[in-house]
């Protein structure tokens, strides 16, 4: 006679959150980079729960960059200009109405990556039975059923992974893939050819400018440097924001191809078509390098060294001396990081 086998193992017990078809919103307002930072973490939720249906609420400005997140489902975004122009009825209008879309998606779990005063209350607004978030201030963490306290000293995408692993999400292995659509990769490879580049030949692009003069190596260093690389064969195009063309101005005289002004996108395809991409702590840098280009990052010396790099490539970051402005940071330096990036691919 057949006996049943009965399983005497406890049952497993699935979160709501974890559960097929459940809703997660992540927020991230702002920049370009750190909005960029939290695409390993959007890959950790989506491989730790494949069935969930993803939503990232960002700044109206950002929704093409979190349209090219492949694990998330839906964009959501806040015109976060109108508080900067004070119209009180028209604020509490798009305000009420953003929250009462939150509230009918019945999101069972909000995560955080922001931290702002403003990110914490929309969270805790949401009613979410589970809600997750880095702590800035004590008083922010009351918004949080769990949180982690801020960590100053890792780079941002380290401790977004971290807040998911210290809320019991595994971590086995990390992702960082920022896919471009392919009518802003073909939309690159026409300006690429007018600007008269040649797609069999190695060139490096050049980011010039940051958010902060701070953070800007000095705009004739990177002439220097462009001379020097196409005396050597290579080819070099700079890019840049729409108000930096004028900028610009001493880079053209000199015979430089300059694509400032172009669409994000079409910028971000435009590295991905060169061999190497130098410049500052900026977001296209962080994007090259989730496109998986070869970068050379400049950054000035800071008391937090480990929180700014090249996500999981240290070793492609230039400092100063200790204490020392990018200024520092010689031509001969960055000359030699080039070549050796360029020697890695070839």
């Amino acid at each position: 006679m057949l006996t049943r086998m009965t399983d005497n193992r406890p049952a497993v017990k699935v979160p709501p959150f974890a559960q097929p078809g459940a809703r997660v919103l992540v927020t991230r307002f702002k920049s370009i980079g750190d909005i960029l930072f939290t695409l390993p973490a959007v890959h950790a939720l989506r491989e730790n729960y494949p069935d969930i249906k993803i939503t990232f609420l960002t700044s109206k400005e950002f929704r093409p960059l979190v349209g090219c997140f492949r694990d998330v489902d839906e964009v959501l975004t806040i015109d976060r200009s109108m508080y900067r122009r004070g119209n009180i009825l028209h604020i509490a209008r798009e305000t009420f109405s953003l929250l009462r879309l939150l509230r009918q998606k019945k999101f069972s779990l909000v995560v955080d990556f922001q931290g702002y005063g403003e990110t914490a209350l929309i969270t805790w607004l949401t009613r979410a039975p589970q809600r997750w978030g880095t702590v800035y201030e004590s008083m922010r963490g009351y918004a949080y059923t769990r949180g982690i306290r801020r960590d100053p000293n890792i780079h941002p995408a380290e401790g977004n992974l971290l807040l998911l692993q210290q809320c019991g999400l595994s971590i086995e292995s990390v992702r960082n893939e920022f896919v471009l659509p392919e009518d802003a990769l073909a939309e690159a490879r026409e300006l690429f050819a007018k600007l008269g580049l040649d797609s069999s030949r190695p060139a490096l692009f050049i980011q010039p400018f940051t958010s902060a003069q701070r953070k800007n190596w000095p705009l004739e260093n990177y002439l220097a440097l462009a001379n020097h690389l196409r005396d050597a064969g290579v080819q070099v195009l700079f890019g840049g924001g729409p108000g930096e063309r004028s900028r610009l101005e001493l880079v053209s005289r000199a015979g430089f191809p300059i694509s400032a002004g172009a669409p994000l996108l079409v910028s971000a395809g435009l590295a991905k078509l060169c061999s190497v991409v130098v410049g500052g702590d900026t977001g296209l840098l962080h994007m090259a390098v989730a496109m998986n280009k070869r970068v050379v990052f400049l950054k000035e010396a800071s008391k937090f060294p480990n929180r700014f790099y090249p996500f999981r490539h240290p070793e492609w970051k230039i400092s100063p001396a200790e204490g020392g402005r990018i200024s520092g940071i010689t031509v001969a330096t960055v000359i030699d990081a080039c070549k050796a990036a360029l020697a890695e691919l070839s």
